[in-house]
C-alpha cells in the first residue's frame, strides 16, 4: 500500500473520527444470517424487533425456522417490513443450506469463498449485498460489502464513477486494500455511519463531514 492510497486514507479518517463500530450485531452466526436477510430495505431497529420476536418465541435456530410454517414466520418478522417476501427469502436460504450443506450453517460458512458465494446467490431473493454480508460478518471471509452508501459517498468524492455496478465497486475496494476481513468489516460499518449521519442522499452535511477536503 502506498501513502497516496485514497481508499486507505478515507478509512483512517473515518476510524479516527467515529472509532470502532463493533459490527455486526448478533449473538450467534445464525442470528447474523437471519439479520442479513431481514435488513433488506429497512433499518436495523426494525430488524431488531423482528429478531426479538423470533427469540421470544424460542425459534432462533436453523431447525426451528426451517420447520416453522411460512405464514407464522411472516407474522414474527412483520416489523422488518416486506415480511411476506422476506419470509420466503429466508425459507429459500434455509432450504438451500438443508439441501447443499446437510442443514449445517457451519459447512456453508467454511466452504470456499467463491463456492459459498455462488450457492448463496443461487437463492431467490439473495443478492450480492446480502450474500457478501453473510460471508463477511457470519463467515469472516475477506469480501467487501457494497451498499448504496458506498456508491454515494465515493462517487461524490470522485473515487468511483457515477455509473458503476456492484462488482466494479467491490473490485475497486478489494484491489486497493489488504484482503483482511476485520478491515472490510470495520470499513463497511464506518461507511454506513457516515452515510446515515453526514453524506445523506438529500441535504448532506458536507460542511462538517469528516471527509471534507478529501
Amino acid at each position: 500500500m502506498t501513502e497516496d492510497n485514497r481508499f486507505l486514507q478515507v478509512y483512517d479518517l473515518l476510524y479516527r473520527f467515529f472509532g470502532p463500530q463493533e459490527w455486526w450485531p448478533g449473538d450467534t452466526r445464525f442470528e447474523v444470517v437471519v439479520g442479513a436477510v431481514l435488513t433488506q430495505n429497512t433499518n436495523w431497529s426494525n430488524v431488531s424487533k423482528a429478531i426479538n420476536n423470533i427469540k421470544n418465541n424460542g425459534l432462533l435456530s436453523f431447525e426451528a425456522l426451517l420447520a416453522l410454517p411460512i405464514d407464522d414466520l411472516a407474522t414474527l418478522i412483520r416489523p422488518s417490513g416486506y415480511f411476506n417476501i422476506k419470509a420466503r427469502r429466508l425459507k429459500n436460504l434455509l432450504l438451500m443450506i438443508e439441501q447443499r450443506y446437510q442443514g449445517q450453517l457451519d459447512l456453508l460458512l467454511q466452504d470456499h469463498l467463491m463456492t459459498g458465494r455462488m450457492n448463496l446467490l443461487s437463492v431467490q431473493g439473495v443478492g450480492p449485498e446480502t450474500a457478501d454480508s453473510i460471508l463477511l460478518y457470519a463467515g469472516n471471509h475477506p469480501i467487501f460489502v457494497v451498499d448504496a452508501y458506498t456508491h454515494r459517498i465515493f462517487s461524490r468524492h470522485q473515487l468511483l464513477a457515477d455509473e458503476c455496478d456492484y462488482d466494479s465497486i467491490q473490485e475497486s475496494f478489494m484491489s486497493a486494500l489488504p484482503l483482511e476481513s476485520a478491515l472490510f468489516n470495520e470499513y463497511h460499518a464506518l461507511i454506513v455511519r457516515l452515510g446515515k449521519e453526514y453524506c445523506r442522499k438529500s441535504k448532506p452535511r458536507c460542511e462538517c463531514c469528516p471527509l471534507n477536503g478529501v
